[in-house]
């Protein structure tokens, strides 16, 4: 008899697990797959590594002509091979930590039974709680030819890279991919059937994205509906419902996720559940009280991100414990996409900002032609701040190779509502990129007249 069990071994899991453990309860992990989950070993660890060496010839291009003559060269084969090397012990270093915090680690893929019963191959499992983390995968266009398609798993162990990649989709996967096979001089073509890229960012700075993309060799064709997919000789085409007809040598859907639901017993417990994910009240409890969901596998409205899974796998620990019976509360939530260069937000939008111009200001801030000099020539930098009529700084939206330093910073003033006052009363490095946001910034945090 365990106190908890959890279904999936990922940030969603092992967080809580190992403070659980710690606290003295006896817990288990089940997963059938590599040991970390998604991000760990084929999604944004995976990414960020490989990312790089990009951001360096990214900032050399903007030397090149007035000091650089060679931004450099990426051999991607050799970048893969150091990318395998890395994370191929993860799984065994996490399974180790699993055993060391006193967790019981076991190679099977969980089925509810009962409420307190989990099928786990030939063994049944009994806990007190149960904790869903089964996270999601890519989704598949159900379409002819579709097992031409590959996922974003399959992508980052490419051996190659592909001299021209479709893309399926202009999303957050699709960008971030083809921002790297672009800077290596390969051809980007994407298939959307939305009228615009990355949808839930800034309009402006996704068509600032777009443009320059453009400008290195990606061709973006929106409200189109793919409906089959062909072998050539020299590839794969792509067949859209309007006509549209594209070849090239590999093809990435990156159409959406979708929720890991089958075949785990939610629907004989009464579970409600979908492609979205799994349905949970304000305690991250199913219709059954004592099964949890953390992670991705929650059908939710707050971003789906790793530092959100880990964040709710830690509350859903605090609540076993008996240390805190609130509802949960997410603070705000950076969100940021890894392209080159990156685009960040968090908090209010600027689309809600300016849809309420009674409750907030927005205040556009040309970061890149004021501060070349500690910009790095970074000259198209960009950044939106969201003022509310108390003065607080309420969101924000950033356009720039160091959003990701920025954005965690900013993050730290919505969520304690920093004051013009207290950032003058701190010393910063100087001259710093930071430095020079902190600035702009200062004088906008007073009330709004």
């Amino acid at each position: 008899m365990y106190d908890v069990i959890y279904l999936g071994s990922g940030h969603a899991c092992w967080h809580g697990a190992v403070t659980l453990s710690a606290a003295g309860k006896k817990v288990a992990i089940l997963d059938h797959d590599v040991a970390g989950g998604t991000c760990t070993n084929y999604g944004c660890d995976a990414k960020i590594l490989l990312d790089g060496p990009f951001e360096f010839v990214e900032g050399l291009e903007r030397y090149k002509g007035l000091c650089v003559d060679n931004a450099g060269d990426i051999d991607w084969k050799k970048l893969m091979e150091y990318k395998k090397a890395h994370f191929a012990p993860f799984p065994v270093m996490l399974g180790g930590m699993f055993e060391q915090a006193g967790i019981t680690f076991i190679r099977e893929r969980g089925k509810l039974i009962d409420a307190h019963t989990v099928q786990a191959g030939n063994q049944t499992l009994k806990a007190e709680y149960i904790v869903l983390g089964v996270g999601q995968r890519n989704a598949q266009l159900d379409i002819p030819g579709k097992e031409f398609l590959h996922g974003s798993r399959e992508f980052l162990d490419i051996e190659e890279m592909p001299e021209h990649l479709i893309c399926i989709g202009a999303g957050i996967i699709s960008m971030e991919f083809a921002s790297m096979a672009l800077t290596l001089g390969k051809k980007v073509t994407f298939i959307e059937y939305a009228p615009r890229a990355l949808a839930a960012y800034p309009e402006k700075y996704v068509n600032n994205l777009v443009e320059k993309m453009t400008a290195h060799g990606a061709d973006f064709h929106f409200y189109e509906a793919v409906c089959g997919v062909e072998k050539t000789n020299a590839g794969f085409k792509v067949m859209t419902k309007n006509g549209l007809s594209v070849e090239g040598d590999y093809v990435l859907d990156a159409t959406g996720r979708v929720t890991n639901i089958e075949d785990l017993g939610l629907e004989e417990l009464g579970i409600e559940a979908s492609r979205r994910g799994i349905v949970v009240d304000d305690h991250l409890r199913t219709s059954v009280k004592n099964i949890y969901v953390s992670g991705d596998a929650i059908d939710k409205t707050i971003p789906k991100l790793t530092p959100t899974a880990e964040f709710e796998s830690n509350y859903i620990a605090s609540q076993i414990l008996g240390l805190s019976d609130a509802p949960i509360c997410y603070p705000a939530v950076p969100n940021l996409v890894f392209t080159l260069p990156r685009i960040a937000q968090i908090g209010v939008t600027v689309d809600e900002a300016k849809a309420a111009p009674d409750q907030y200001r927005v205040v556009e801030i040309p970061y890149g032609k004021m501060n070349e000099w500690v910009n790095n020539r970074e000259l198209d930098i960009e950044m939106t701040y969201i003022i509310n009529k108390e003065g607080y700084l309420a969101g924000a939206a950033l356009y720039g190779s160091e959003a990701g330093t920025w954005i965690d910073f900013l993050t730290l003033i919505i969520n304690k509502k920093m004051t013009g006052t207290e950032l003058r009363n701190m010393i910063f490095a100087f001259p710093t990129q930071t430095y020079m946001l902190i600035s702009t910034l200062i004088p906008l945090l007073q009330p709004i007249q």
